[in-house]
């Protein structure tokens, strides 16, 4: 099996994945047996195929990005008939898109490919077409899915263990509300934490808090819990924290605006028993956010969530028309529905 398809939001395990492949091949020269395609080159993706590696067994052939996988837009017969032309351009082929001739090209040449070629297409969100179809059957397609939180948990347990440093379930599931769940950004501050707590250490949430780089939706988190507290001060201490470590105010005030979405979400679906990982659009390694969610709607009723979802859509309104400023408003927002 010599053909593949990676894609998906987890790039740590995917990069693994593709240095491995390169690891194999051992020595690897640019132009000979290594060959590095995306969507400006990608129309000479068959001739590479052909091109035999010289003074080698094999030839890698990474394909990134390509617009190939792309799902077409449905527009107008005249730009219908102008992306024909482009692609009958690239292809050299009339009738057949340039999809359509590597497809065809893979399935009619797979024993050759497999035994002279590597070749892996990294991309995105791939939609299925006749490319996809063919990779799933002649070779393999993984989609490296966001780990849930039971096996963040576990890696970040081992990844600390290796060190000789200890930390329990619920430290390992804070790491991962506060860092997110990509396992390379849960890497890289865990790293910290345990370089701070040295050998035979005990990883905390207190050294999490004071050496880690939250993410804006855990800080946001944060920021809700003292306002739920009506902790005023505090809350606008985490705001100021913000804006001075240059986060954007627009970004600041969407992501308020979502987060207080999403709760006044929980409000309705606990009101009607609808299920509340769909209400909320949670992709599946988001579940454990449910909790978190709706323990924090608790200090909120119906109606202040909505004063404060309208009171954000007029201040980006107001912040449009040049008649308020995003750090007042927002200030002013806090206060006076979160005080009372």
């Amino acid at each position: 099996m010599s053909v593949y398809l990676f894609y998906g939001e987890e790039e740590y395990f995917l990069q693994n994945k593709v240095k491995k492949i390169k690891k194999e091949f051992g020595e690897l020269i640019k132009g000979i047996n290594y060959i590095s395609l995306d969507e400006t080159n990608i129309n000479s993706l068959i001739s590479d195929l052909e091109t035999p590696a010289f003074g080698y067994d094999k030839k890698l052939i990474i394909a990134k990005d390509t617009g190939l996988f792309k799902k077409e837009k449905r527009t107008s017969k005249t730009s219908n008939k102008e992306t024909t032309k482009k692609r009958t351009k690239n292809s050299g082929e009339t009738g057949k898109s340039l999809v359509e001739k590597i497809a065809n090209y893979i399935k009619e040449n797979i024993d050759t490919i497999n035994n002279s070629v590597e070749l892996i297409f990294i991309e995105k969100e791939p939609e299925k077409n006749i490319l996809y179809e063919n990779i799933e059957k002649l070779g393999e397609v993984t989609n490296f899915e966001l780990l849930k939180l039971p096996q963040l948990v576990s890696n970040i347990e081992k990844i600390s263990k290796a060190y000789n440093v200890e930390i329990d379930d619920n430290t390992a599931k804070y790491l991962v509300e506060c860092c997110g769940s990509g396992m390379q950004e849960l890497i890289n501050e865990l790293r910290k934490v345990i370089e701070y707590a040295g050998n035979g250490g005990k990883i905390t949430k207190t050294s999490i808090d004071e050496l880690c780089i939250k993410q804006i939706q855990a800080i946001i988190f944060d920021l809700t819990d003292y306002l739920g507290a009506k902790n005023i001060a505090k809350a606008l201490d985490i705001l100021k924290k913000l804006e001075y470590n240059k986060e954007p105010v627009q970004k600041i005030l969407i992501t308020l605006y979502n987060h207080f979405k999403k709760l006044y979400i929980v409000k309705i679906s606990q009101e009607y028993g609808t299920n509340l990982a769909e209400s909320m659009n949670l992709k599946p390694n988001q579940l454990f956010l449910t909790r978190k969610y709706s323990e924090q709607a608790k200090y909120f009723s119906k109606q202040e969530l909505r004063n404060i979802m309208q009171g954000l859509v007029n201040l980006d309104a107001g912040y449009k028309q040049g008649l308020i400023d995003l750090d007042i408003g927002l200030d002013s927002i806090l206060c006076r529905y979160c005080s009372k």
